[in-house]
């Protein structure tokens, strides 16, 4: 298997139409994917993750800017399928044929030993079910044939198109730990999500897009992932209850429906109410986190 390139994006725009009607579905993107590790490429549906990674992938031709593997496009790689193995669509294969059929076919186009379909579907914990049709084939067990396809020439790069949709939990953990150890053999690994939540416990790296444009790159813990606690609460009489509040020391601040206090616990606010004499009408805990900031940065497109 030969070592990981770098994957290099340089001011990518793609521009869809022309004149007024021009819409940019990737806009100016500049940044790098290191070997060895994983790097999650997120954002909401629509924000151009796609589109973004079928340029890479030679698909959908650039309005401008460059898209490289160690600084050589795809079309103009040796051994591409050798290099880059890729995964964008999981229900892309003919349902009449097997599942080995599929790769047979596909290793035999790219010149690829036969004996590679058995590794593969073993890889991927397909070996038993082979032999069947993929039109029977659920979600998660096409997902993972792609997976196998995406592996057949042992490529040193891997690029995934929201890997994770359609896995049960059992199938979430096993692609965790499968890229995982991909990754320590010095791979370099692309995978996209529009969910924070579905890769935050596989990724060493982060890339988030919003609108077609880079709005954060860095680990992790660049993002703000120190959980704080808030409480939302509410009171006929509000004047008294904010009283109560500054007394007790909290910082607040005033919402159309209640007050919104800052690092506290409901017990405790509504243990200092109660002490004070003030009826509450509400009280809800809730806690923020790495998800939060995700969704902050995002906006709120980031919930679809």
């Amino acid at each position: 298997m030969p070592a990981g390139v770098t994957i290099e994006f340089t001011h990518l725009t793609k521009r869809f139409g022309s004149g007024s009607g021009s819409v940019d579905a990737v806009s100016d993107l500049s940044f790098t994917v290191e070997p060895g590790q994983i790097t999650g490429f997120l954002g909401p549906n629509g924000a151009g993750k796609t589109t973004t990674l079928r340029m890479l992938l030679g698909l959908v031709a650039p309005t401008s800017g460059t898209a490289t593997f160690g600084g050589v496009s795809y079309r103009s790689l040796a051994h591409p399928l050798s290099t880059v193995g890729s995964a964008l669509e999981a229900a892309s294969f003919h349902p009449g044929r097997t599942a080995a059929d599929h790769l047979r076919v596909y290793a035999q186009a790219a010149g690829l030993p036969r004996q590679r379909v058995g590794v593969v579907l073993e890889q991927v914990g397909l070996e038993q079910y082979g032999s069947r049709r993929v039109g029977g084939y659920s979600l998660g067990m096409r997902q993972r044939l792609g997976l196998a396809s995406a592996l057949l020439g042992d490529p040193s790069v891997l690029v995934l198109d929201e890997p994770i949709n359609g896995l049960d939990p059992e199938g979430i953990r096993w692609i965790r730990l499968f890229l995982r150890q991909l990754a320590a053999e010095g791979r370099t690994i692309l995978v996209s999500s529009h969910l924070l939540s579905e890769v935050q416990q596989s990724v060493d790296e982060v890339v988030i897009i919003a609108h077609g444009t880079l709005i954060h790159r860095g680990s992790l813990a660049s993002l703000d992932m120190t959980e704080t606690r808030q409480v939302i609460v509410d009171a006929p009489d509000r004047v008294a209850l904010q009283l109560a509040l500054t007394a007790a020391g909290y910082h607040f601040s005033s919402l159309r429906g209640g007050v919104i206090v800052e690092n506290a616990d409901a017990e405790a606010v509504g243990r200092t109410a109660f002490d004070a004499g003030v009826t509450l009408s509400s009280l809800s805990q809730k806690r923020t986190g790495l998800e939060d900031s995700f969704l902050a940065l995002v906006g709120e497109e980031g919930a679809l």
